[in-house]
């Protein structure tokens, strides 16, 4: 098992260019790379960087809404993919990470029903998982309920394997989503051991004292102030309420070998390139301490 780190909270603070990512993430020991969508496809620049073999590039990540039909915007979205499936297998790049697509008509009101997009999701991942295996690739699908997507629970992953049996179509397993909708990681890193083939380390704090005034349902606005409203926060690893000892246990023991990849999306460790490049060495500082040597 490795640590790595996506490039996304890098390239938000200002360091956009793959090399600096590559160089800084090596001399702060971290070992692999999940290259996030706003770094550009340059594959002279990503084969130097394999090729160098001081840190690993495993993944590509582009989590979008690719069955949103308004102004053809979805079928933009499935072409980035593409391309990012055809660039992965050219450079042997492992995976890419992405969402399932939702339809419009699972939302109604404040409900979310995302059996609603069942058909249409199975339909895009057969075909995602075509290209997948015509380009020697694998789909990670994250569970992240935002940027437009289904396979967010536990009953969701049954009903999408069941109706999409490839083992080119697995999960990026996101421990933090699971925590604020009140799901267990633990034990479903057991049960779905066979279809994980990627792990973001992301934590989340449950904001109680807020849960208890506003409920769930209450969304965060330009007017509202996030800390008397928000009710839960992505945290760093070890700053939330994840048992991250727990958590590297099972995935030692389902045998993962593959990357803890570090996604900083922490309020309190954002806002200056320094505050990024400190939280995401804080966060990789602490899953270390349960990887055995």
């Amino acid at each position: 098992m490795k640590v790595g780190l996506i490039t996304n909270s890098l390239a938000w603070a200002g360091m956009k260019d793959l090399k600096e990512i590559s160089n800084w993430a090596c001399d702060n020991g971290f070992k692999d790379l999940e290259v996030g969508p706003t770094i550009e496809l340059d594959e002279k620049i990503f084969s130097d960087i394999k090729k160098e073999g001081k840190i690993d590039i495993s993944a590509l990540i582009y989590c979008r809404n690719f069955l949103d039909e308004e102004n053809n915007v979805g079928d933009e979205h499935k072409k980035q993919l593409i391309r990012r499936i055809e660039f992965a297998g050219k450079l042997g790049i492992e995976k890419v990470i992405c969402s399932t697509g939702v339809t419009k008509d699972a939302y109604y009101g404040a409900r979310f029903n995302p059996e609603k997009s069942v058909e249409a999701v199975t339909e895009w991942l057969k075909e995602l998982a075509e290209y997948a295996e015509r380009n020697n690739v694998k789909i990670a699908i994250e569970n992240c309920p935002m940027m437009g997507n289904i396979a967010i629970s536990p009953y969701m992953w049954d009903i999408l394997f069941d109706k999409v049996d490839s083992d080119k179509i697995g999960l990026a397993f996101d421990p933090s989503h699971m925590i604020w909708q009140f799901m267990s990681p633990y034990e479903n890193i057991i049960k779905y051991r066979s279809k994980i083939f990627h792990f973001h380390g992301k934590d989340t704090e449950i904001l109680y004292d807020n849960l208890k005034k506003v409920g769930i349902l209450h969304n965060i606005t330009e007017e509202t102030n996030f800390f008397e409203h928000q009710w839960w926060r992505h945290r760093l690893v070890g700053l939330g309420d994840i048992d991250w000892n727990k958590i590297v246990a099972n995935l030692y023991e389902i045998g993962y070998e593959g990357t803890i990849s570090i996604e900083h999306e922490d309020p309190v460790w954002e806002g200056t390139l320094d505050k990024v490049e400190k939280g995401l060495i804080r966060a990789k500082n602490h899953v270390e301490r349960f990887i055995e040597g």
